[in-house]
């Protein structure tokens, strides 16, 4: 781990003086500046397990600067004496349990916290921080994942996004309930994951109050403020559902709405593969960020760029990102290199679509991707179920993911096979899961050994054989197959994730 911690000369003498520390003071040790994924050694951190985030903010978006209180909910688990957390703004002052606590930066984005006394471990802690800063000027590993608009700020990054808005132990391993609450300038809104809880104006600033009442990673927390349109409504389910346009969209609008505005209807239609919405809230939103061109699955309102919409409605890309909701979001990754189980299982759920519109079944989009691919293609070089942390959001990920999972329910029939979709989110709700662990449930549900299978299609650096895919009934016709008619929406959403504003390799 790389310059995680600040390292205090005269270590001679702070030896000396451990010998006159009480036994019950030495025992404490700092939290790892980390939490141990093995792709991105510094994000998150050891020592403690947040249960909530309650955020009171002030944005002016003028001058792009933030301002406010993250109070953290959160319980110790170990002994600690320091402990970290993930930020970049600047912090005025920490408290920890009520009592002032000492401060210090270190890392790229490590805000280091010296409680006045020692944590013992299973401790409920309450940690405010005050701060404010522009976000926009703040960068890690090189990188800015603030997207600043004309008329406001959004935060919307995986794996990492969460540190240029608030403090936070930013790993999927540690979700959280949320209450977010910022003060913006009369006609100005802010969006965020959630529900509306109220909304209140004085003295020419208006503050809206969202919450998210089940666990959420911190990277699927979004802070969008800008001037939106916004529309309400129900979905068939009972699900109420809020969307946010841009007043900026220009041309774009009308294919953004006619895709998004369809969010009720589709949530209700994945419910029939992946069990009941696991959440109180559904929507989407589109700011005015035409400098990038991806979507992210933010947890019940998907961030979604205008320039996705540029030549005209795609619904599938809003499947994708509602497929999300289930496969990734309710269950999230233990470490990112299981990122198959979001990003696989989202495309697949396009595949789906697809076959539902009569454009292309699942087998077909499937025999497709195998057979447009040669071998040599450096596609088949990149491993679904390990990819590598420069290629979590390779396009590999994606349809050799997809592939997988055909070749699985080929393998082991429907009736398993949409069993384990279904079954999954529920078995794992609002927690973590890995690609060994989804293998195991695969193989108890279907009651046959599938290692070679996914090791062929997840885990091997080379194209399955002739033999494999005939054997998992891919590609089995000997002319060439013919591209689905869906394929075209399918791959505008190639770029879905491709920013991801991650570092290559963040130790």
């Amino acid at each position: 781990m790389s310059a995680q911690k600040f390292v205090a000369p005269g270590a001679l003498a702070a030896a000396c003086l451990m010998l006159v520390i009480p036994a019950s003071a030495a025992s404490h040790s700092p939290g790892d500046p980390g939490i141990g994924d093995p792709y991105y050694r510094a994000y998150g951190n050891g020592g403690y397990d947040v249960s909530h985030y309650d955020l009171r903010l002030k944005y002016q978006p003028a001058t792009d600067e933030l301002s406010g209180t993250a109070t953290l909910l959160a319980k110790t688990t170990q002994d600690l004496s320091r402990f970290n957390l993930d930020f970049l703004l600047d912090v005025s002052e920490v408290r920890v349990n009520g009592a002032k606590a000492s401060f210090a930066t270190s890392g790229e984005h490590e805000l280091e916290i010296t409680p006045k006394n020692p944590l013992a471990k299973d401790t409920a802690i309450t940690v405010v921080v005050r701060y404010r800063g522009v976000p926009s000027s703040k960068k890690a590993y090189g990188l800015n994942a603030w997207l600043r608009t004309p008329d406001g700020g959004v935060a919307a990054g995986e794996p990492q996004g969460a540190w240029w808005w608030f403090p936070s132990n930013d790993h999927p391993r540690d979700k959280a309930t949320f209450d977010v609450s910022v003060q913006v300038p009369n006609g100005t809104q802010f969006i965020s994951n959630g529900t509306l809880q109220s909304t209140s104006s004085q003295a020419g600033w208006t503050r809206y109050d969202w919450r998210s009442n089940k666990p959420q990673a911190t990277y699927l927390a979004t802070f969008a403020a800008g001037r939106f349109d916004v529309t309400t409504g129900t979905s068939e389910s009972g699900i109420p559902v809020i969307n946010a346009y841009s007043k900026d969209l220009g041309d774009r609008a009308g294919a953004a709405r006619a895709s998004i505005e369809r969010t009720g209807e589709i949530a209700d239609w994945l419910t029939q593969y992946f069990g009941p919405y696991p959440y109180n809230a559904l929507g989407g939103y589109v700011p005015n960020t035409p400098s990038v061109a991806y979507a992210l699955e933010t947890q019940t309102r998907p961030f979604y760029s205008p320039l996705k919409f540029s030549n005209g409605s795609n619904v599938s890309i809003v499947v994708h990102e509602l497929a999300h909701q289930w496969y990734g979001n309710d269950v999230s990754v233990k470490d990112w290199k299981d990122i198959w189980i979001n990003e696989g299982f989202a495309r697949y759920a396009q595949w789906l679509w697809s076959e539902h519109e009569g454009e292309g079944t699942a087998q077909e989009i499937a025999d497709y991707v195998y057979a447009s691919r040669p071998d040599g293609d450096s596609f088949w070089t990149i491993k679904p179920g390990d990819p590598g942390p420069d290629n979590l959001f390779h396009i590999a990920v994606y349809d050799r993911g997809a592939l997988t999972l055909q070749a699985l329910r080929n393998e082991i029939g429907d009736e398993a096979f949409f069993t384990i979709l279904k079954g999954w989110p529920h078995k794992h709700a609002h927690g973590n899961a890995s690609v060994a662990d989804f293998q195991r449930y695969a193989e108890e549900v279907s009651g046959k050994p599938l290692a070679a299978l996914f090791d062929t299609w997840l885990f091997q650096p080379s194209k399955p054989t002739a033999p494999a895919a005939r054997a998992a009934s891919i590609a089995k016709e000997p002319t060439a197959p013919v591209r689905p008619k869906s394929w075209k929406n399918i791959a505008a959403t190639n770029s879905v994730h491709e920013h991801r504003h991650g570092p290559e390799h963040a130790e």
